[in-house]
């Protein structure tokens, strides 16, 4: 079994790990949260002070942070530990961050002979605890083969988007989509309480129609339609609205790098910050629906 150094155990990081560990893996973990570092102690992995104590020695690196920002911070700023990785190492970043930022890391790595792949995930928190992610990966094939043992002990769905930044531009497009269908489900589902009807039975009416689609099956925003959904626990846990709509300002990004347009993703982008500003940064991106519902209106 190999030698594998986690950075970052969030929402999303921390699950993953364990997966890890559940595969037989020796972890050395590090996060700036000393209680999620103990968390994965207890199940087994090695605390380790830092980020570059975390690397030293370990044969694969895999890293799943909240923005570019950190991926920046954590592989190529003053303190970055690309210089401490161990040679013939290889380096998955899962994080969710510009093609750009994943190109500049890649470029670092390979500079000093390291395989590396960017590696976002799709899934959510209930993907990542039952190893069921699906992983979207930029980089070269061979690298791919050599990271897919680590991958499938994570996830059930590995795609091969292209090259080094590819499997950050196909997240990207996918969350975009997934931000305009639970905005576009919530003004359903709400418009449809507004006028009496049942939302589980609304829901169920839907799932069987042309509006079919992931948010209202699988992550119903309205409360209390489907028991394990976010939105039946408070909207807690789960993909944040600040998190949304980082992902979606990388979207439009994008767009305006490829000169191309996004007016459904552009007005996401708008609600999903309106509603950050309102005090719900915090909360599952499904809340989206709450600003929305008659009895908040009037």
């Amino acid at each position: 079994m190999s030698h594998i150094a986690f950075i970052g155990l969030g929402n999303m990081g921390a699950p993953m790990a364990h997966n890890l560990l559940k595969a037989g893996h020796e972890l050395a973990v590090f996060d700036l949260s000393n209680s999620a570092v103990q968390g994965l102690a207890g199940a087994g992995a090695r605390p380790a002070p830092s980020a570059i104590a975390a690397v030293e020695g370990a044969s694969v690196v895999i890293s799943m942070l909240p923005a570019s920002t950190h991926v920046h911070g954590l592989y190529l700023g003053q303190q970055g530990i690309v210089p401490h990785i161990a040679d013939g190492a290889l380096v998955i970043d899962c994080s969710t961050i510009s093609a750009a930022t994943a190109q500049a890391v890649a470029a670092a790595l390979s500079a000093r002979g390291l395989q590396t792949l960017d590696a976002p995930v799709s899934g959510g928190t209930a993907g990542a605890a039952a190893g069921t992610l699906t992983f979207i990966v930029g980089g070269e094939a061979e690298t791919l083969e050599r990271a897919r043992p680590y991958l499938s002990a994570m996830g059930t769905n590995i795609f091969h988007a292209g090259g080094s930044g590819a499997g950050q531009v196909a997240k990207i497009c996918n969350n975009m989509l997934l931000g305009i269908l639970m905005a576009g489900t919530a003004e359903a589902l709400a418009l449809g309480a507004a006028h009496g009807l049942d939302p589980k039975v609304l829901s169920d009416i839907m799932g069987k129609s042309s509006g079919r689609n992931w948010a209202l099956e699988v992550y119903n925003p309205y409360p209390g339609v489907m028991e394990n959904a976010p939105a039946s626990r408070g909207y807690t846990g789960g993909f944040g609205v600040d998190l949304m709509h980082k992902d979606l300002g990388l979207a439009a990004e994008a767009a305006i790098a490829a000169r191309c347009a996004v007016p459904l993703g552009e007005l996401a982008r708008n609600l999903y910050g309106l509603h950050s500003l309102s005090g719900a940064g915090a909360m599952d991106f499904s809340s989206i629906i709450q600003p929305l519902l008659k009895d908040q209106l009037y």
